[in-house]
């Protein structure tokens, strides 16, 4: 089986990271979820329901250097097209980051409690499905150079929404109309901010953000040009990443 990439992104891919070096092995695991009781007469049944959602288990590392095995982010498949129309993604873009950052982001991904998307692609199978990081372990190994070796667990995420009950008042009157609720999606609501006065892009990032250093992805985010920087006016409302 020959992979081709391995996608990993968040809050409806406004951050995305390709893995720069393939897994050896994807590890899939299916099971049932049944249950043994025993029946007097019959001896043991087992009772068949749903089966367990579906976890995805892989190792591989975050290279401090461009090794040759890295992946080429521009020799990937331009578009990968899935069972449905709306399974389209573009796998070619990307860089080779720190390996320190690769762990900040999934970390970061974690601590929001929200799923993320998972794809995977190769020349015998296509996976692209949300899911939840049900576990990941990294260590620095001495000598290695700064590179990163990684364990990572995921599980398939089905979107789900409470819906209120109606009680009918009276017998023989029709019931009311429910109202549709929302299809659940894996994207978070944005979050704004209102400028004040001494307020600069870099210490909103850091007051809101925890890291100063992240003041372009608000920039980015709210379409900013670089000639409005030291321009923007008090009670400005900036969405926040």
């Amino acid at each position: 089986m020959r992979v081709y990439a391995v996608e990993l992104s968040f809050n409806n891919k406004a951050e995305a990271i390709i893995l720069p070096v393939n897994p050896q092995s994807m590890e899939i695991s299916e099971t049932g979820n049944g249950s043994t009781y025993d029946v007097m007469g019959l001896g043991q049944v087992n009772v068949i329901k749903d089966r367990e959602l579906t976890e995805y288990s892989f190792s591989s590392i975050f290279p401090a250097v461009e090794y040759s095995f890295v992946t080429g982010f521009n020799d990937l498949p331009k578009v990968v097209e899935g069972e449905n129309s709306e399974d389209k993604v573009n796998l070619a873009e990307g860089q080779l980051l720190k390996p320190v950052e690769y762990v900040k982001a999934i970390e970061r991904w974690m601590a929001a409690k929200r799923p993320i998307r998972f794809i995977f692609v190769s020349d015998t199978y296509y996976i692209n499905t949300p899911v939840s990081i049900e576990s990941f372990q990294w260590k620095e190994v001495a000598g290695s150079g700064g590179d990163i070796e990684y364990s990572i667990t995921l599980k398939k995420f089905v979107f789900y929404a409470a819906r209120k009950i109606e009680k009918l008042k009276s017998v023989g009157k029709a019931a009311p109309n429910k109202a549709v609720p929302p299809r659940p999606t894996d994207k978070v609501q944005p979050k704004t901010y209102k400028m004040i006065a001494g307020d600069t892009l870099w210490k909103i990032a850091k007051t809101q953000l925890g890291d100063g250093a992240r003041w372009k992805e608000i920039q980015k985010l709210n379409s900013i040009q670089d000639a409005e920087i030291t321009k923007l006016p008090v009670g400005k409302v900036l969405k926040l990443p």
